[in-house]
């Protein structure tokens, strides 16, 4: 049996000596919690959040000058050919960015990255709840938040959106309040 996930108390340290070297740039929170959960062998993230070694170290160096972060947790490095949606996610992310920061495709990447793990998708990033994730969403791709206004579960949200784009529906239904899904799909995470 795996030991208990450490909680956000547990996580506040490492997340505060992390965040004690934080730039001020958007994204900074909630890079760190990231960072922070994987290190305690949270989340679904392999390592460098996903992304290629340049670019995480670029991603360090620019949200997090001068601090050690935590070492990440002994994990399998990313297989982007294990994932052939990976391409469609991460065009409808970039589709989407807001244009505010240079993080945000970076972002995207490791969401794209994150939605191959088995949990809500909050949990895969090692955010700390779903309102941290509604967080990253809204900031960095708000147009594509804002179609999600049924509060449909994120991973679930962001795959219908691919379907959409490739005129595939999934839903049997003939609307999403009559599918037998639908309290899967949309409300409150447990």
């Amino acid at each position: 049996m795996p030991p208990p996930a450490a909680t956000a108390t547990e996580l506040r340290p490492a997340f505060d000596a992390l965040m004690a070297h934080a730039a001020g740039l958007p994204n900074d929170d909630l890079l760190a919690r990231m960072i922070v959960s994987q290190a305690a062998g949270q989340g679904a993230l392999p390592p460098g959040l996903g992304l290629f070694g340049p670019d995480y170290v670029a991603l360090l160096a620019r949200h997090f000058p001068d601090a050690a972060p935590p070492a990440p947790s002994d994990r399998p490095a990313f297989d982007p050919g294990g994932m052939p949606e990976r391409d469609d996610l991460l065009a409808l992310l970039l589709d989407h960015v807001a244009g505010r920061d240079d993080s945000e495709r970076r972002v995207a990447e490791i969401v794209v990255v994150a939605c191959m793990g088995g949990d809500h998708l909050w949990q895969d990033l090692g955010l700390w709840n779903r309102a941290d994730l509604s967080r990253l969403m809204n900031g960095n791709f708000p147009a594509l938040a804002a179609k999600n206004d049924r509060d449909m579960k994120w991973k679930k949200f962001l795959y219908r959106q691919i379907c959409e784009r490739e005129g595939i529906h999934v839903c049997p239904a003939p609307a999403c309040q009559v599918c037998v899904d639908y309290a899967k799909c949309f409300g409150p995470e447990n």
